[in-house]
């Protein structure tokens, strides 16, 4: 980014507790996640629901009525004006962070000045399609088909994101116990950050059905295994490939969630009473091959680097999605990134991963890394389905 530009700043966000496919948010539609978050995050900043101009979310599976048009129902839902302008993106794993970049571009292009940006995803309310039936179906039996699948799905070959991460695995000799140690590792940083309470300040707690007509708060991510072990872990079967190495235990979770950030032209979020937290320095996004997805953050962050005339040991502290443990452990070997300086506070396998909400979810992570330690720069990077990386840098502010 010009440094010229504007200043993008972050002022804060919040997030649902994420919960485990098919439990607690599964009867709650995506865009009522999308506006509790939302309405959190206005709340927690103080700022009116008609200040802010635009809204941009980020989703992979709309599900539920509406959901076509999230950005512009969760818009509305959180209280901005009908005048205010919304749009959605999806960029596979990286939804949430694009949201954050394109509520950055309309600042920078003089469309905005200060934005929502986040997303949700809610896969356990994905539906079954009926294909062929729309046009009339012979006699015999027809096609069901998961529209999960179409997400977790490589578009190219229709294997299984995780066959690509066997790929990866294969390309570069990665092991199943490094691909377990670092699983166990996120279960336990996670486990830690829950005892602490640094993942409660980010998330805004939300009435759930219990049953008879009843409610309960949900106010923990549901997908942490907080007792995992290594033996735990070497006892499961592979999930993708006959003698594969990639399991249900190091690969990242299927869950449910939204999360927003306030996204802002720094003299505009000053007017507002906003605090800025962390300014936007730059991004990137690169292509890789497919088959090898994973990969994604290494040429992000490399060349993101490049531009700004950064090494490595530059930036204070990294948050790599956990897709599969195998993406991170490729990180480490191939950038030389130092695990004690990375996903601090779990990641993917153990907090879980709904792609629209992800990328927010790891930036405000950052933040508060950033101002617990006072290391200047973050950067957020994630693999992207049917091959891409991207990358988000970010600066610590006040």
């Amino acid at each position: 980014m010009n440094d010229t530009m504007p200043e993008i700043v972050l002022c804060g966000g919040k997030r649902t507790p994420f919960g485990d496919f098919g439990k607690s948010l599964k009867d709650i539609t995506g865009t009522d996640l999308g506006i509790h978050a939302a309405r959190a995050t206005l709340g927690a900043e103080g700022l009116d629901a008609s200040q802010v101009d635009h809204l941009v979310c980020g989703n992979v599976m709309p599900v539920d009525q509406g959901g076509y048009f999230s950005s512009r129902v969760i818009a509305l839902g959180a209280g901005m004006s009908e005048e205010s302008s919304a749009l959605n993106v999806s960029r596979a794993c990286g939804s949430g962070t694009q949201a954050i970049v394109s509520a950055a571009q309309q600042i920078i292009t003089g469309h905005s000045s200060i934005a929502l940006a986040g997303g949700y995803e809610n896969a356990s309310r994905a539906p079954y399609a009926l294909t062929g039936a729309r046009w009339g179906m012979k006699r015999g039996a027809g096609d069901i088909v998961d529209t999960i699948d179409y997400g977790y799905r490589d578009p190219f070959d229709l294997s299984l994101m995780g066959e690509t991460a066997e790929n990866l695995t294969d390309d570069f000799g990665y092991e199943r116990t490094d691909m377990d140690e670092y699983a166990l590792v996120s279960q336990q940083r996670a486990d830690a950050a829950i005892k602490s309470g640094f993942l409660e300040e980010q998330i805004a707690p939300i009435d759930v059905p219990a049953g008879r007509g009843e409610t309960r708060c949900f106010d923990v991510d549901e997908f942490p295994r907080r007792s995992t072990t290594m033996e735990s872990l070497a006892g499961l079967r592979p999930a993708f490939r006959t003698g594969g190495r990639v399991t249900a235990g190091n690969s990242s979770g299927l869950t449910d969630g939204a999360a927003f950030v306030i996204v802002a032209e720094r003299s505009a979020a000053t007017e507002a009473g906003l605090t800025p937290r962390a300014r936007i320095v730059d991004w990137e996004v690169v292509g890789v091959p497919p088959r090898i997805m994973g990969c994604g953050p290494v040429p992000a962050i490399a060349r993101l680097l490049e531009r700004r005339k950064l090494t490595v040991r530059d930036i204070g502290y990294y948050e790599i999605n956990e897709a599969f443990a195998v993406v991170n452990l490729h990180a480490e070997r191939e950038l030389g990134i130092d695990r004690n300086d990375c996903n601090l506070y779990g990641g993917g396998i153990s907090i879980g991963h709904p792609p629209g909400a992800t990328g927010v979810r790891m930036s405000l992570t950052a933040m508060r890394h950033m101002e617990m330690t006072g290391h200047e720069t973050a950067i957020v990077s994630m693999c992207l389905g049917a091959g891409q990386g991207m990358a988000l840098m970010l600066e610590l502010l006040g």
